[in-house]
């Protein structure tokens, strides 16, 4: 069992959560700037990790067979349903976060979203330790835009800057929690892994196509967007760079 590196996995997906002290030492105009180029840089990975990692060993588990489209779309519906009931929601620019001065709902939403990171984290692993490294580096490219927008619900909502960096990590700690789930649940229930590696596909897509890549589409100007496709295509191109290893 893979237990070292998926839980030094999920630790550092943790520490994630303080990258709001930085943001908060960027000038307006530039966070913006880099908010959108991480965006797409995140959008990729998670594309790229879920079609070229993912989905071929969830083939190689279990075939062609209609069961693993069921598995794909109940996965993409769980996070759908997760989201909207929940109030779960990716906040990515610090322009918006005043609007949504709940920093106490954030926090417990942000809590189930790191717990099914760390499932996801560690369902990898139990596949192959290269897999668990190219969906941690996908998890970590999504978190930081994702921990920047959180910081900054938590200061606009009241919090001192060291209660929210301490709540944003403890949040980020839950982590560790789904990732010892995933790697008991493997042990516990005979066939789980493809049905925990079909949920890591469906969250990573939803997350991609629903939360970050709409975002994109609010720029519209020429050199913007092509920057961002550019952005986005290097990340799928990581994920492409990593399959060399396996």
């Amino acid at each position: 069992m893979p237990w070292f590196p998926t839980i030094v996995s999920v630790l550092v997906v943790s520490l994630i959560s303080f990258v709001g002290v930085f943001a908060f030492s960027l000038s307006v105009p530039t966070l913006k700037r880099l908010m959108f180029i991480l965006i797409s840089f995140a959008a990729g990975t998670l594309l790229g990790d879920t079609f070229i990692h993912i989905l071929p060993e969830l083939v190689e588990e279990v075939g062609f067979e209609l069961k693993l489209s069921l598995w794909l779309l109940g996965a993409f519906i769980l996070f759908y349903v997760l989201e909207n009931g929940i109030h779960w929601h990716h906040y990515h620019h610090v322009a918006e976060e005043d609007r949504h001065p709940v920093g106490t709902l954030n926090l417990v939403g942000d809590g189930f979203h790191n717990l099914i990171d760390g499932l996801i984290i560690g369902a990898s692993y139990l596949v192959d330790i290269k897999l668990g490294f190219a969906t941690t580096l996908a998890v970590i490219f999504h978190e930081i835009p994702q921990e920047i927008g959180d910081y900054a619900i938590l200061i606009h909502s009241g919090f001192k800057r060291s209660q929210a960096l301490l709540f944003n990590f403890l949040s980020a700690m839950v982590a560790v929690v789904g990732a010892v789930l995933a790697l008991w649940f493997s042990q516990a229930v005979a066939g789980a892994l493809p049905a925990l590696l079909a949920l890591t596909a469906g969250g990573f897509i939803y997350i991609a196509t629903v939360d970050l890549i709409p975002e994109l589409h609010k720029e519209v100007r020429l050199d913007k967007s092509a920057l961002q496709l550019l952005f986005l295509v290097a990340g799928v191109a990581l994920m492409v760079l990593l399959s060399f290893l396996e």
